[in-house]
């Protein structure tokens, strides 16, 4: 299998749409409302198996499944000063109830710190009650007037996963963000998805915030995709609402926050970092059917009989000791049609069954990550199917991380940076620390600063140098073009 840079490049817009429809993933573009899509029933699947990893992450570490109101008042979402004006150009108002116009005008979520933290002015009293872990998947709504595209710039965040904590004390929100930032770690390694973590510069922070560190991958066309945030909020919302604890010394203080998301950004990454020309290639775990079971009838009646019987047997076994297989049962598209939708839908596994295998009591079982084919006995299978399935997700984690390391690279010379952002990747530069010279780096890469690499320094001895004020170096800048 080769590099998905080189294999779907320049190619992977059309590339990307075209598996969205054909796959039967997501309907983009033909909702009369702009930057809104509808998913597919074999989409939705995919969305529920990767967002029950993120519920288990989530649940295991003490996290609460809750659900806060679609409409935020205008007032609420006021509050805090340095939010509002973070997103007062992307907000959606309802203004009438039917006919009549609102006292007060109604938002549509954007995000929810501001209402959640309404609340745990209500619900929050005393350090007994801390920390407090919160999460909820719903829609959020940003008017975004750029080009829209599928899952990676929309209007309407289907699969927004956010995360809000509350606590005693500075140092128990930053264990918080180590948790935080460990979560999404095997998050993404569970589905085979590369990343760079890196600290948001100062001016790219999200809005209320005291810092923000994201998760960013690339994609096949070379450019960079925010994935996840973690965000540190400090006591910004808190004194905003009056979220006053008592500490365990008995004194009043504020309490400390932090929150955290994911969206169906992470569909789109996984659907392109893995894929290739045939179509999808689906991780294990998450694939909405592991199995296909293709019958290729041939011979007399009673043969094809017995072949197709045997197939639907096949999915009955591997269904009761929970795989998800599917017998494709149809009568009016041949076995090579059948093969070539399955690969467009990125199967991990197929199982082919003809008279040879009903015959021999054996399947030949096909992995869609390698094209790999191997005779499998029948009473063997569902041991195999639990290694290879394994293997599928291994090699499509160690594949994916070989092509993102090879497009990322770390120079002094921007003449170089800028001849590799043209093939697209990142780039890592030597920055003194001023906002004024990472601006300028980035003018004359025609790239956006990412942030710095997250617990990484330049060592006090090296002679690194900022290229454009010639100060010292004490970290490095990464750069790339984004969506």
């Amino acid at each position: 299998m080769g590099n998905i840079y080189r294999d779907l490049g320049k190619e992977f817009t059309v590339w990307f749409d075209w598996v969205l429809s054909e796959a039967e993933i997501y309907d983009y573009g033909r909702y009369p409302a702009k930057g809104m899509g509808v998913w597919l029933p074999y989409g939705f699947k995919l969305r529920k198996h990767v967002l029950s990893l993120m519920r288990e992450l989530l649940d295991s570490t003490g996290h609460e499944e809750i659900l806060l109101p679609l409409l935020i008042p205008e007032t609420i979402l006021a509050k805090e000063s340095e939010h509002v004006r973070g997103f007062e150009a992307q907000v959606y108002w309802v203004t009438h109830g039917g006919l009549e116009p609102l006292d007060v005008k109604l938002a549509l979520r954007p995000t929810s710190e501001t209402s959640l933290t309404y609340m745990e002015s209500l619900w929050i009293k005393s350090y007994k009650q801390l920390p407090k872990k919160y999460y909820q998947v719903v829609s959020i709504f940003r008017y975004e007037t750029s080009a829209t595209r599928a899952m990676l710039r929309v209007r309407e965040v289907s699969m927004f996963k956010e995360a809000h904590t509350v606590h005693a004390d500075f140092s128990d929100s930053e264990r918080q963000v180590k948790e935080a930032l460990e979560i999404y770690r095997r998050f993404f390694d569970q589905l085979g998805i590369p990343y760079m973590v890196s600290k948001r510069p100062e001016w790219d922070k999200f809005a209320g915030a005291i810092y923000t560190i994201a998760f960013d991958t690339l994609m096949p066309d070379g450019r960079v995709l925010q994935i996840g945030t973690v965000h540190n909020l400090g006591q910004n919302f808190t004194k905003a609402f009056e979220v006053r604890i008592q500490k365990k010394d008995q004194s009043i203080d504020y309490a400390w926050q932090t929150s955290y998301g994911i969206s169906e950004r992470v569909i789109a990454t996984l659907l392109g970092v893995h894929g290739d020309k045939k179509g999808l290639v689906l991780p294990f775990n998450v694939a909405p059917v592991q199995i296909v079971i293709i019958p290729i009838p041939a011979g007399n009646a009673e043969m094809k009989e017995r072949v197709v019987r045997q197939a639907s047997e096949l999915e009955r076994l591997l269904k009761e000791v929970g795989f998800r297989a599917q017998a494709d049962l149809r009568e009016d598209i041949t076995p090579g049609e059948k093969f070539n939708v399955w690969d467009l839908k990125g199967a991990p596994l197929r199982l082919d069954l003809g008279p040879r295998e009903v015959q021999g009591g054996y399947v030949t079982l096909y992995r869609r990550d390698t094209g790999q084919k191997m005779r499998v006995s029948v009473d063997e299978l569902p041991e195999k199917i639990t290694q290879v399935g394994r293997e599928v997700n291994d090699t499509l984690r160690e594949r994916a991380w070989k092509a993102f390391k090879s497009r990322i690279l770390r120079t002094e010379d921007l003449e170089e940076a800028k001849n590799h952002l043209v093939e697209g990747g990142v780039v890592e530069i030597p920055w003194c620390g001023k906002p004024a010279c990472a601006e300028r780096v980035a003018e004359i890469l025609g790239a956006e600063a990412l942030g710095t690499p997250l617990d990484e320094e330049v060592d006090a001895g090296s002679e690194l140098k900022c290229p454009i004020c010639g100060g010292r170096a004490y970290t490095y800048m990464r750069y790339a073009r984004k969506y």
